[in-house]
């Protein structure tokens, strides 16, 4: 499986916070800052916008480390992916980003299926 596929399917090869780390590219960060500071509703700062990816090991933004409900589940059930996990169907953690991203539900279901 493509360790660039985060635990809900996203895929953090294209995530722009991942671009922006290992091209070091600081106008990145800050267009990235902006956008998630508005989205979330509270300040992000270029600073914060270091991350390799989602189960990649190395630097990871905030919310992605430690705030990612998602992630967390993952990392306590000990499963690869949400595709791992029986629960998945009726979780509402990974719905939020499957329900309304069809290629991400196609990324671990598919991972779960070429274990």
């Amino acid at each position: 499986m493509n360790d660039f596929i985060a635990y809900c399917g996203l895929d953090c090869e294209t995530c722009e916070a991942r671009l922006a780390t290992i091209n070091n590219d600081n106008e990145l960060r800050t267009k990235v800052s902006k956008e998630w500071s508005a989205l979330n509703g509270v300040e992000i700062t270029p600073e914060m916008i270091n991350c390799f990816g989602c189960r990649i090991p190395g630097a990871k933004t905030v919310y992605c480390d430690s705030l990612c409900p998602i992630r967390q589940c993952a990392i306590e059930k000990k499963v690869e992916t949400c595709g791992d996990c029986p629960e998945m169907k009726l979780c509402e953690k990974v719905e939020a980003i499957i329900g309304n991203n069809p290629d991400a539900q196609d990324r671990i279901e598919k991972a779960g299926r070429e274990r």
